[in-house]
């Protein structure tokens, strides 16, 4: 079987490997041949930063996590040959013609005329855990901070809880075009405008009851979301940290009586059923952040679009033979 390995800084080979015996691996384990899957922005790390040599080439199929597919092979109770799931790689990554699960991170899949449009279940589920902790939304001023393919999700989803204003900011144009389709009620480009006076001014001077932060990669807009914030306001952090130590304004925080937020992976066995269930009844609408397919073997090429954001890519999926 083919799969994809990176096997430098910014550079992902696809290779001919043994498909998987399952009697080398646990009870509960099943085999998947895939379907679908999905870069996210938590793959990144893996393909631009520079490893030291001895971890080069990286497991096959790393990194990406987001994939559906069909039971080739089970020993698990719970799923039989032929069940279509979505399911968390284990083993193998999700780049690749077949992948491994455990029972306790694969979940069956609803019915729904695009399967694409349910592998967003995967990301939509980890916004599902964390909204799990932010409590009663309904009339608050929300801002989202970045609107990559995580940040539109949450984009609707602040919506469907009741938000009474949905600040979004990106440093693209294209992307905020499509926040407006997933329900915000105000855009911002930092880049041609004043966020802070931006959002006094969509607040009624009131700023934000909660500032949700979905950049990561980097250690600035955390301190961004603190001048956003109003009095005994809540910050949410769910952009993924490449560096373990923040210059943060800590005094500020501290003044405002802050709460402060962060959170990761979801609730399996709650969170992707819902997370489907959401999609499949189109209370959520995914579509506009699928903005390309490409067969996986052209994983470099993908990589590479969602990096550089080329021909206005937000969320790339990957299809197999």
């Amino acid at each position: 079987m083919k799969a994809g390995r990176i096997v430098a800084p910014y550079q992902i080979e696809i290779i001919d490997i043994d498909k998987p015996n399952l009697d080398d691996y646990p009870d509960g384990t099943v085999q998947i041949k895939t379907l679908h899957s999905a870069i996210c922005g938590s793959d990144m790390p893996h393909f631009v930063l520079e490893q030291i040599e001895e971890r080069y080439p990286m497991g096959n199929g790393l990194s990406i996590h987001e994939a559906i597919g069909v039971v080739t092979d089970s020993k698990s109770d719970k799923f039989q040959v032929g069940d279509e799931v979505l399911a968390l790689p284990r083993h193998i990554g999700g780049c690749a013609e077949y992948f491994l699960s455990h029972e306790t991170v694969t979940t069956p899949l609803v019915d729904f005329h695009r399967k694409d449009c349910i592998l967003m279940s995967q990301p939509l589920g980890t916004v599902v855990w964390a909204c799990r902790k932010l409590g009663n939304l309904l009339n608050l001023d929300v801002v989202i901070i970045g609107q990559g393919p995580m940040g539109l999700l949450f984009t609707s989803m602040i919506s469907n809880l009741g938000a009474r204003t949905i600040t979004t900011s990106d440093l693209v144009d294209f992307r905020l075009e499509v926040s407006k389709q997933m329900r915000a009620t105000h855009t911002i480009n930092p880049v041609n405008e004043d966020i802070v006076a931006a959002v006094k001014e969509v607040t009624d001077g009131r700023m934000a009851d909660l500032v949700i932060e979905v950049v990561g990669h980097q250690t600035e807009t955390i301190n961004t979301c603190l001048q956003l914030l109003k009095r005994g306001g809540t910050l949410l952090a769910f952009g993924v940290p490449d560096d373990e130590v923040y210059n943060f304004q800590f005094a500020e925080f501290f003044r405002k009586n802050i709460r402060f937020i962060g959170s990761v992976g979801p609730d399996v066995t709650n969170d992707f059923p819902l997370a489907m269930d959401m999609i499949a009844q189109e209370r959520i609408d995914v579509s506009p952040i699928i903005t390309h397919h490409l067969p996986f073997t052209e994983a470099q090429k993908g990589f590479e679009m969602a990096l550089h954001k080329k021909d206005e890519a937000i969320k790339i999926v990957f299809d197999y033979p």
